[in-house]
């Protein structure tokens, strides 16, 4: 009888609450400083970069092989025959190529390595998803079209405090960056269908911003069942203020608050509200 297991990088933010419930295994993405490297979520926590990024803004890298291969052999050693991989987007990451090029050379176990096209709980809700299938079905192929489906409905919006990061990071060009700054406009910023932001609005101010993200979710609860999520980086009252009107829409299925991965604060800097809508 297979016996599976589901994988997803450190950037999906599943709450340790989730990630315990559906044992789902998590392989670490790194921030990188002069003084060393930290496991994302691990060795280092959103708030020790926050407090940090006045003296260094560190760089991030993919998961090491050898955690990746250690997992794999872990995996093995506990009797599992397969393995789904959910990934932040590759438009954003080479995790997913990094991964797909150790499970091919990879023997005992078989592959199905899932590029989310997105982040955060845009990846989290589909995985959720996955794992609830398995409970149900105990399919392989049923939980990987369940996580396949869920990806299509789920879409990512947020806004940052400041487009300084965004900018280093080379995620935004410069001088839209430098143009925006002086504006003070906060562009609601999303994942296209091949896994790469773009500014899918552009807002003057950061009240109004927080505001635009609360009717993305109002627009798309009218008609439809949805499951949502809020996620922050250091904008805990500001999120939580949303979340809380959020919660008191109506055809609101699961409501999920969640803090966003240290290797995404690296490229967001402080300030960041986030929210995921996903068709229920």
């Amino acid at each position: 009888m297979a016996k599976i297991a589901i994988i997803s990088d450190s950037t999906s933010d599943l709450t340790l609450e989730t990630i315990e419930k559906y044992n789902i295994r998590i392989l670490p993405l790194r921030v990188i400083y002069t003084d060393g490297e930290y496991r994302d979520r691990v060795d280092i926590t959103p708030e020790e970069i926050y407090s940090r990024f006045k003296e260094e803004i560190p760089t991030t890298s993919l998961p090491s092989p050898q955690d990746t291969t250690e997992l794999f052999n872990k995996l093995k050693q506990e009797g599992y025959t397969h393995v789904i991989v959910v990934t932040i987007s590759s438009g954003i990451s080479g995790t997913m190529n990094m991964i797909r090029n150790i499970a091919d050379s990879y023997e005992g176990l078989s592959f199905e390595i899932i590029d989310s096209k997105s982040l955060t709980m845009g990846a989290g809700f589909a995985i959720i998803e996955g794992a609830k299938e398995l409970e149900k079905a105990h399919d392989f192929e049923k939980a990987v079209n369940r996580i396949k489906e869920v990806l299509k409905k789920t879409k990512v919006y947020y806004v940052v405090q400041t487009l300084e990061y965004l900018k280093k990071g080379g995620r935004i060009g410069k001088v839209e960056g430098t143009i925006g700054e002086l504006l003070n406009i906060k562009p609601i910023i999303s994942i296209n269908e091949d896994g790469v932001y773009y500014s899918y609005k552009k807002i003057r101010g950061r009240s109004r911003s927080i505001e635009e993200l609360f009717e993305i979710i109002k627009e798309k609860a009218k008609e439809t069942l949805v499951n949502i999520a809020v996620a922050h980086g250091d904008a805990f009252e500001e999120s939580q203020e949303l979340f809380k009107k959020v919660k008191g829409l109506k055809n609101i299925k699961e409501a999920v608050f969640t803090q966003i991965s240290p290797v995404l604060v690296v490229h967001t800097g402080p300030g960041l509200i986030g929210i995921v809508v996903s068709e229920a």
